[in-house]
Parts: C-alpha cells; structure tokens; sequence
C-alpha cells in the first residue's frame, strides 16, 4: 500500500503528459488524485498499530552491489508527515482552481513533488532518501522559477537551488562516510541504526555528523543557513510557498530524527549543545526579523525560521542525559514531530492567505492595505485564526506542540529554553501589529484593486484553506489523536540515543 501511496501522484502526473484536456480538468484531476492519496493514507493511518515499530515495509533490490534498496516503510515518525503532506498538497490542489498559467506543466510538476515529498519521509534507505531529497531541490526550482514574479522569481529559484544543493552535496557525504564505517556496507537505515557503526569513533563520527548537520541545516533552515528562505517564499506562487514551508523545509528536521540522533547517537550526545544553541538563536532570530518586515509573506517565511528553531532545540534537548530523563527527552521529541504537523498546517494556510492578498492587490506590503474586515470578513477571520494559532495560544496544535517542546527540554536545558521561549512574544507582537493594521481602520487599498473592490475568499480559496486551519483546532483540542501515533516512537528515538 505505501509504494502506491508514494508513485499514485507521478502515475497521474505521466498520464496527464499523454493527454490533452481543458485547463480546469487537469486540475479537476489533481484534486481527485490527491483526494484518493489522502483517502489511502487515511486507511494506512487506521490501520496503523501504535507502537509496532516500522510498518507497511517494502523492500526490493535496487543497486545490489553498493548496499543500496528500494526500502520503504512508516513509523509514528513519519506517518504524521506523510499524511501532513497528502492533506496539504490536497488543500494547494483545490486553492489553484483559478491557475490559468501553463496549467498542465503547474499541475504535472505538483504531482511529481507530492511523489517526492512521500518518497523521502517513507525512505529507509540512504540513498533513497538523498534522491527524493535532491528531486525536491529540482521540482521546487521549476514551481518558483516557472510560476514565481517575473525575474526576480528566477532569481529566487536560482539562489535556492544553489543553496540547497550544496547542502545536499554536504549530506552525500556524511551518507557515504556511513557507509563506510558499516560492516558490512550499507545503506540501510534499519541495519545502521541497529549497528551503530561510529560508536567509538569520536573525530570520524564528529565530521560525519558535521556532513549530515550541514546538510539538514540549510534544508530546516536554521541561522546562518537561512539566507535563500525568504526570497524562495516571497518570489514564489501561493501554492509553492505553502508546500515549500509546510513540507520541504520538514526534511531537514525530519532528518535530524530519521538519520543524525539514531544513527549517530554518540555524536548526537556530545555535539547536543550545539543544536541547541542553533535552535535558541534560531527562534529568536527569526522572530525578531520577522517583526521588522512590511511585507506580509516575507514576515511569515521569517516565522518558520522560528518554529523550526524550536524543533532543532527539542532534538538538541534530547540529546542531553545529564540532568533530566527519558521521559523528557521523550517528551521533547513528541513536541518536535508535532510541532513539524503544526507548522505545516498553520504556516501552510498564511501563505495560501498571503497568495489571496496578491490576487487581489498586487502586493504582500502590509502597509498597503488597511480595514480589510469591512470588505472581506471570512479573509479577516480565517487570518485571524492562522495567526493566533501560529503563536500557539490553546486550543490549537501549536499550543500542544511548543507546550511539550519546552517542557521536555527545560530540565537540561533551563536558559537556552528561557530564551526561545521569548520568541513567543515577539511572534505575538508581529501578528498583532499586522492584524490590527491590514484589517481594522479605515479601508485602504492598493491601487490596483480593481472598480469591484477587493473581493472576500472565493469557495475554492475557503475550502483550501479552513481544513487547515480545522484541523489545527482538531489536534489542540484532541492531541491523542496525533500524540498515540508520536509517543511510542519518540520513546525508541530516545533509547537509541542513549545507547
């Protein structure tokens, strides 16, 4: 079931290439694909045996002689993500019913990432992973430089393709050095993990470590890596922004949880404190840049340097023995998973919001618009909820996420947490400040609104977007549904560390 999971979306995406349908329909099929990728990923999710261990596994012979398989698999790690990304893709689907640009291409070039996106978060192969890794590098640079703003979205494209790569160059190669430390060589995630093949090979495993960091850090991103984020957001279409924070920028933290704690437990430990620092400077870093933007989709690209500090300082937590136990360690791992699901719904749906601003004024500058509750109130409300829910008050699952990211890495950890925890605050202020100035006062509007006014959401742009933001409130009220599935696999993570 889960290799169909993964190639259904690139199945379509060839048989659209054959054929020739009106614009709408290549979309309408989307939808249906991502719609019934979604519905299988439901049943996996039913189906799922908490606590089980790997599940749905799959594993063929792909490149015999250098230790290489077509090996996937779901754990509770990676089942969140992999539903995150069939119900995001799904929400992006139906938000592009309006797309009238070269539309087969957009379409076909979705599909060919959603495949991506699964196939890395149920990789259990090395170099399995590093292909669907590489492969989002290159679907995203088509998204913004194919469907992005003019020259300055090939700009964008170019300076993240740029970046990305290299730091996926920097990964081949702490997976090669792996490699070569296992006996027998291997690829394998399963038969690394239970090999520990660096235990006791401090200056090796350290530059491994370095390799693999690197390479996730540019990917989360976190300081000073973070350079190309905001440009790809801001340049980018709508739909690629939302897939682009929601999920691309989760294989680096995902990858810090699969790959760099398991596999190098003992370099995990001693090199902890510094992703934990990275993490701290990270949150609050990103939140304060954020506050001094006025352009709205910049200042929400700044906010996911914030959240994902918050899960790189979780990971580093976990890494700590002294001064705190498993079940906090557990405990911060838990909050990291969920933060990611999160992130991915809440930051998913503010850029779908910030796409529905550029469609109807031409601009992301805040200043440009003012009193928009009059003329669009669901735009307001559904703005309202997503930035309320990103500062993670209760009630939503940003709440249950940094709740247990600061709880877990508290005991070990009590100042690099008190410092995070200021970026809760500052992101609280920005949001504020944009809110009260784009949709209370007097209305003002851009000059390129057009003599009908600025039009409140269409139904496709609802429908896109409130399903995110449901099940957001969802997971708040009702985080067993989401932490059953986590748990039991945070508390295997952590023993492996602590091997």
């Amino acid at each position: 079931m889960l290799s169909v999971i993964v190639f259904l979306p690139l199945v379509a995406c060839a048989a659209l290439l054959l054929v020739r349908l009106r614009d709408r329909t290549y979309i309408q099929v989307w939808i249906a694909v991502a719609a019934a990728d979604l519905l299988l990923v439901l049943v996996a999710w039913l189906g799922f045996r908490t606590g089980g261990g790997l599940q749905y596994e799959q594993r063929l012979r792909w490149i015999p002689g250098a230790g290489v398989s077509y090996h996937v698999g779901v754990d509770g790690l990676s089942l969140p993500l992999v539903a995150l990304t069939c119900l995001l893709f799904l929400a992006v689907a139906v938000h592009s019913l309006g797309e009238e640009r070269r539309v087969r291409s957009y379409v076909c070039l979705f599909l060919f990432l959603q495949t991506v996106c699964l196939g890395l978060f149920a990789a259990q192969d090395l170099i399995l992973f590093f292909v669907f890794f590489d492969l989002s590098i290159v679907g995203m640079f088509f998204v913004i430089a194919g469907w992005g703003h003019g020259e300055r979205g090939r700009a964008a494209a170019l300076k993240f393709f740029l970046y990305t790569f290299v730091g996926s160059l920097a990964l081949l190669l702490g997976f090669i050095g792996l490699y070569l430390a296992a006996t027998p060589h291997t690829f394998d995630l399963v038969e690394l993990t239970r090999a520990d093949p660096l235990a006791g090979r401090g200056a090796y495993g350290a530059l491994v470590l370095l390799a693999v960091g690197v390479g996730l850090a540019v990917k989360t991103p976190t300081v000073p890596f973070h350079t190309w984020l905001p440009p790809a957001h801001t340049e980018a279409p709508a739909a690629g922004s939302a897939i682009l924070a929601g999920i691309l920028l989760k294989m680096g933290t995902y990858g810090l949880v699969r790959i760099a704690m398991p596999l190098l437990p003992a370099s995990w430990r001693d090199y902890a404190l510094v992703f934990i620092v990275v993490g701290a400077v990270s949150a609050v870093y990103g939140a304060l840049v954020a506050l001094a933007q006025t352009d709205f989709k910049r200042m929400i690209a700044y906010t996911s340097v914030n959240h994902m500090g918050y899960v790189v300082l979780a990971a580093g937590a976990a890494g700590v023995l002294a001064g705190t136990d498993a079940g906090a360690r557990a405990l911060a791992v838990t909050g990291a998973v969920t933060q990611m699901v999160s992130h991915g719904l809440i930051t998913g749906a503010l850029f779908l919001i910030a796409g529905v601003l550029h469609d109807r004024g031409a601009t992301y500058e805040m200043d440009a618009y003012s009193g928009l509750a009059g003329p669009s109130p669901r735009l307001a409300a559904a703005t309202g909820v997503a930035a309320f829910a990103s500062l993670g008050i209760p009630g939503f699952s940003g709440f249950i996420a940094e709740f247990q990211i600061f709880t877990g890495s508290l005991a070990s950890q009590a100042v690099a947490t008190a410092v995070a925890v200021t970026g809760i605050v500052i992101t609280a202020a920005l949001f504020l400040r944009a809110l009260r100035g784009m949709f209370l006062g007097p209305v003002r509007l851009p000059s390129s609104v057009g003599a009908n006014g600025f039009r409140d959401l269409a139904t496709a742009e609802t429908l896109s977007i409130v399903p995110l933001l449901a099940l957001a409130l969802v997971i708040g009220v009702a985080p067993r549904l989401l932490l059953d599935v986590v748990e039991p696999a945070s508390r295997v993570l952590v023993g492996l560390v602590s091997r």
